[in-house]
């Protein structure tokens, strides 16, 4: 068993957003992404599908030529090879789950682009 509470130690970072590792499973990793409002993640891509979860806040997410504005509650899915975006428009709390097969290392890179 795993256990993780994405509210505890909420770090926002002043001038990126913070990427947690919460743990792994046989067969995902999850990750805590935290944006101050206006922070954004650039284009990017995996090679691997994900799921994104807003648990706080609003995020854009741009996915191509289109944004969809994602609030509390919603999930997407992703497939792999997909570039895509996210820009926080209120502080917000994401939950990122990933193939096993896919690095915490890769998400953190984003950052750096």
């Amino acid at each position: 068993m795993n256990k993780f509470n994405i509210y505890d130690n909420l770090e926002y970072g002043e001038s990126k957003v913070k990427i947690t590792p919460m743990f792994e499973s046989d067969s995902s990793k999850e990750i805590r992404i935290v944006f101050k409002k206006d922070q954004i993640m650039k284009d990017h891509k995996t090679s691997f599908p994900i799921t994104v979860e807003i648990f706080e806040g609003e995020i854009d997410f741009g996915v191509g030529q289109k944004v969809y504005t994602l609030i509390k509650g919603d999930i997407v899915s992703l497939e792999a090879s997909i570039v895509h975006n996210l820009k926080a428009n209120a502080d917000s709390i994401v939950r990122l789950s990933l193939s096993k097969a896919d690095t915490v290392a890769r998400v953190q890179g984003v950052l750096k682009l």
